[in-house]
């Protein structure tokens, strides 16, 4: 029998971020694997909790407390049922425990202080697509994360826009 895992998934409810979800609940996750869904908040970002967490991280949140409305509040989280619906799907159907996580910061640095703060054994980002010129001036987080976590990271590309 394979170990436990615990495997990372970076959050920022956009559609890639979603898809990074999606691919690790199909791909990688099985029973008794501890899923932690990562949510960066900005720096600038100022929450009731910020005060208290900000330089660790929030503490390990379980799903039932994760689907609370004061929980997004209190972290200044985007509510999403459709994310938190899938999480009770995984939950079930995969038999994996499902916690939540927040940083306040740069995502890229803070996602790799998350591999190694919660000894992840792999890391699912999702990749925004930006072309080459926005790359460039923007950084992206998922190069970043690949070139710098201390754990496999698997970046999931999102639907191709036809817009040029």
């Amino acid at each position: 029998m394979e170990k436990a895992c615990t495997v990372g998934i970076a959050m920022d409810y956009s559609p890639t971020s979603k898809a990074a979800l999606r691919w690790a609940a199909e791909n990688l996750i099985d029973s008794g694997d501890m899923v932690v869904l990562i949510q960066v908040q900005p720096p600038k970002a100022d929450h009731t909790r910020k005060q208290l967490f900000e330089a660790t991280g929030s503490p390990l949140v379980p799903l039932e407390e994760f689907r609370e409305i004061n929980y997004s509040k209190q972290y200044g989280l985007s509510r999403d049922p459709e994310v938190l619906d899938f999480l009770d799907t995984v939950s079930r159907t995969k038999g994996a425990k499902v916690v939540a996580k927040v940083y306040w910061g740069d995502p890229r640095e803070k996602l790799c202080d998350a591999v190694d703060d919660l000894k992840l054994d792999s890391l699912v980002i999702g990749s925004r697509g930006l072309g080459p010129i926005k790359r460039e001036l923007l950084g992206s987080v998922s190069n970043y994360v690949v070139t710098n976590a201390s754990c496999p990271v698997t970046v999931v590309k999102g639907a191709q826009s036809s817009k040029p």
